[in-house]
């Protein structure tokens, strides 16, 4: 005996067809996504790329107004940021911030490639720091700093900028105070230029695109 489709049952069935061809190309979609994630990890490639392989040295100005307590954060935030260079750029040669110390201390100088002229190197990383502080009122603590990066290679007689940013205010923790109570000053100074040494070096290096989830949590903790 023949079957008859009513006009409903036909629908039905062209609509059961067109989502089991759109749910298998969607699976291949997601094969497709997680084989990339597999290969390529949750990395972001480096903004700048031009360190590897370079003489490099990195040096930190800082705003003329930062307060006395906070007067060694610049040289600090060169050092953590050298040495991120140096164990994530592979065959860069970063020289080091005691030599940096001591010619600036020695020496007047106006503009980042004065320092790297003096130091013979390729490659000078020049970060302004444009504003720093550690204070959310009188109780709480909450890093906040505006830094600008410039990468200028010094090759033939010539300087030249070849990568430049303002960066995003850098906040920690972004979204809540941690008590003063909790911790030392210096402690808590100590880990923001960390932070902040952190989201400028990885301009120059691949990172974790996830690295700054869930940092409210873990500033409470660490």
């Amino acid at each position: 005996m023949k079957r008859h489709f009513s006009q409903s049952g036909y629908l039905l069935a062209v609509c059961t067809l067109a989502g089991c061809v759109i749910a298998t190309a969607a699976g291949c979609r997601t094969a497709l996504t997680t084989a990339v994630y597999l290969v390529k990890g949750t990395n972001v490639d480096a903004e700048y790329k031009g360190l590897k392989e370079k003489k490099v040295v990195v040096v930190c100005r800082p705003l003329a107004s930062l307060t006395y307590r906070d007067s060694h954060v610049a040289r600090d935030l060169a050092r953590e940021i050298s040495i991120l260079l140096r164990d994530n750029v592979p065959k860069i040669n970063v020289v080091d911030q005691s030599k940096v110390t001591e010619w600036l201390d020695e020496n007047d100088w106006t503009d980042f490639t004065d320092v790297g002229e003096a130091l013979e190197v390729d490659t000078v990383v020049g970060i302004d720091l444009l504003s720093f502080s550690i204070y959310q009122g009188q109780t709480l603590y909450q890093g906040k700093a505006n830094t600008a990066v410039k990468v200028y290679e010094l090759t033939d007689g010539e300087n030249k900028v070849v990568f430049e940013k303002e960066l995003p205010q850098t906040l920690y923790p972004p979204n809540t105070g941690i008590e003063t109570l909790s911790r030392p000053e210096s402690e808590f100074r100590r880990k923001f230029v960390r932070i902040l040494a952190d989201q400028i070096g990885r301009h120059f290096y691949p990172h974790d695109r996830h690295a700054d989830f869930a940092i409210d949590a873990t500033a409470l903790h660490d």
